[in-house]
C-alpha cells in the first residue's frame, strides 16, 4: 500500500468518525417533579381544582379564563390564583380565610396535595 492510499484511509476512517460523532446528543438529566405534557398553565390549573376536591373542598368558583378557584370546606374559605408569567413560568397562591381555627392545617394540605399532582 503506497504512502498516499494510507493517508486516504486515515482521512476517510477520521471523516467517518467525526460524522458518527456529530451524530450524538446528550442530554442533562431532567430535574425531579418534570413531567412533560400539556401547557404549563393547564397542568397548574387542573391540579390547583384537583387539589381541593382532594381534600374535600367545595369548588364555589372556578374560572379558568382569570385563573381563579374559589371554595370552602365548612367555615373555612380556600382560593386559589394560577398566573401565567411574563417569562413563561406559573405562578399559584393559595389563602384561606373565614375560620382558619376550624381546619388549622387545611392550606398545607392543600398545597401537598397540588404538588403531588405537579409530581413534586
Amino acid at each position: 500500500m503506497s504512502r498516499f492510499q494510507r493517508i486516504v484511509m486515515v482521512l476517510c476512517a477520521s471523516l467517518a468518525l467525526t460524522a458518527a460523532l456529530g451524530g450524538c446528543v446528550v442530554y442533562d438529566t431532567p430535574p425531579p417533579g418534570y413531567a412533560p405534557g400539556p401547557g404549563t398553565f393547564d397542568r397548574s390549573y387542573a391540579a390547583a381544582v384537583g387539589a381541593f376536591a382532594d381534600e374535600g373542598v367545595q369548588i364555589t368558583l372556578e374560572d379558568r379564563a382569570t385563573g381563579t378557584i374559589r371554595g370552602h370546606l365548612g367555615e373555612t374559605t380556600v382560593g386559589a390564583e394560577v398566573r401565567q408569567q411574563a417569562d413563561g413560568s406559573v405562578r399559584v397562591e393559595f389563602e384561606v380565610g373565614g375560620n382558619v381555627a376550624a381546619n388549622p392545617s387545611l392550606k398545607d394540605r392543600v398545597v401537598r396535595s397540588y404538588s403531588r399532582r405537579m409530581g413534586r
